[in-house]
């Protein structure tokens, strides 16, 4: 159940937005192998003067930050950020053009299901990948 947050300046196009969102969750369900109806996910557009990017990034500087269950390997993180960046480049994206940041909080730190902890629900895949 990863939840996503991808933080973009404003003026994007409609679809240039969907692809965004399509590329982060394509590539959880291929690294993390996460069911494809497991999607959460919120786009965040801000004006130029409410998100400062340094000089050596473009306007298309993308911060993608995703909130996941513990367990997953370092290699199925490196595939994850791999893949997203491949497909970043085929919208045009230069290698640093984009950040992405994972956070792991503890799975009684989740309350879901009607507020159970994550860790007394059979999530119904494994988080060890």
């Amino acid at each position: 159940m990863p939840l996503v947050k991808v933080s973009i300046l404003e003026g994007r196009s409609a679809s240039e937005k969907i692809k965004l969102l399509d590329i982060v969750h394509s590539s959880l369900v291929e690294a993390f192998k996460i069911p494809d109806n497991d999607r959460l996910q919120r786009l965040y557009e801000y004006k130029k003067d409410h998100f400062e990017i340094p000089d050596d990034k473009s306007d298309k500087f993308t911060i993608i930050e995703i909130v996941i269950f513990p367990g997953r390997s370092i290699e199925a993180k490196k595939t994850l950020y791999k893949l997203i960046f491949s497909e970043l480049k085929k919208l045009g994206y230069q290698d640093n053009d984009a950040l992405v940041v994972l956070n792991e909080p503890n799975l009684d730190n989740w309350g879901l299901r009607g507020g159970i902890s994550a860790r007394e629900v059979d999530l119904g895949f494994s988080l060890d990948v």
